[in-house]
C-alpha cells in the first residue's frame, strides 16, 4: 500500500536549516488501521500532509501501491487513492453540504445516499443537507462533515489529522464508532491516524510513536500501548501522551 524511505521535511528558520522529519521509514500495507502519536511538535501533522502532498519532502521517496508519488501533486494523489481530512477543516462559501458530499464521490448521490453519509458522523441529514458550508457551522459540524466527505471518497488510504481536534465528547464518542465500523469494514483499504487520544490508540492495529521528526516506536497496539501508558506517568509535569498534552 503505502512505502515511505528515508524521508525528510527542512524548513528555514531565520536563516538556518530546521529539520522536522528525519529519515523516516515506514510501511502501511491494506487493511489495517495505524495510530501515529507522540509529543506535540514530534513532526506528525508534518508527515501526514507529506503524504498528502500538501507539503513537499526535502529528501526520500513516498511509493503508492508500487508508483512513486514524491512529486506528484494533491490532486493526483487524490486520484490514485489518497484521502486527507484537516486538523482544521476548510470552509466553502456558496457550496451546501450536499454538494460537497456529491463532489467527494464523483456522483449524483441521491438525498437517501447523502443522509446515510451524515447519518455516519451523527448529524440528520434533513438539518443539513442544504446548509452552506460558512461560518454558519460550528468548528465540531464542520469537521464531522469533513469526515463524512472523506468516507464517501472510499479512498485506499485515508489520513485523519486530529481528528478529535474542536469536536464535543458526544461526536467525539460517535467517531470513534465510526473509526470502529472502518476498522472491520477494510480489506483493501487502509486509515491513518495522528492522534494523542486512548481511545483512538485502543482501536489500532499498529501505533507508530513519533518524536523529533524520527519513529521512536512502532509495534501493535499490545506491545506500543503499555509503553505509552509508563512514558506518561513516568515523565514530570506531563499529563500524557494519551491526553494529547505537551511533556515537559
Amino acid at each position: 500500500m503505502l512505502r515511505i524511505n528515508n524521508l525528510s521535511f527542512s524548513v528555514d528558520s531565520e536563516g538556518q536549516e530546521k529539520e522536522i522529519v528525519k529519515n523516516i521509514n515506514l510501511e502501511i500495507p491494506k487493511g489495517r488501521l495505524f495510530v501515529i502519536t507522540g509529543p506535540n511538535g514530534g513532526g506528525k501533522s508534518t508527515l501526514a500532509k507529506l503524504i498528502a502532498g500538501i507539503e513537499k519532502p526535502t529528501g526520500g521517496q513516498i511509493i503508492f501501491n508500487g508508483t512513486d508519488i514524491t512529486e506528484k501533486s494533491i490532486t493526483e494523489r487524490a486520484k490514485l487513492g489518497i484521502g486527507f481530512a484537516f486538523q482544521q477543516p476548510v470552509r466553502f462559501k456558496g457550496i451546501q453540504v450536499a454538494d460537497l458530499i456529491r463532489l467527494a464521490t464523483g456522483k449524483n448521490l441521491s438525498f437517501s445516499d447523502i443522509c446515510d453519509y451524515l447519518s455516519l458522523v451523527g448529524l440528520c441529514a434533513k438539518e443539513y443537507v442544504n446548509r452552506e458550508v460558512n461560518a454558519s457551522l460550528s468548528g465540531g459540524e464542520l469537521k464531522r462533515i469533513e469526515i463524512a466527505t472523506v468516507l464517501a471518497r472510499k479512498s485506499l488510504l485515508t489520513v485523519f489529522d486530529e481528528p478529535e481536534a474542536g469536536i464535543d465528547l458526544w461526536s467525539f464518542n460517535n467517531l470513534i464508532d465510526v473509526f470502529q465500523r472502518q476498522r472491520e469494514e477494510i480489506k483493501d483499504r487502509s486509515i491513518l491516524i495522528i492522534s494523542h487520544q486512548e481511545r483512538i490508540l485502543n482501536i489500532a492495529d499498529e501505533i507508530i510513536i513519533l518524536k523529533n521528526g524520527v519513529v521512536e516506536n512502532q509495534g501493535t497496539k499490545e506491545v506500543i500501548f503499555p509503553k505509552l501508558a509508563d512514558t506518561s506517568s513516568s515523565v514530570k509535569g506531563c499529563r500524557g501522551i494519551l491526553k494529547g498534552a505537551d511533556c515537559k
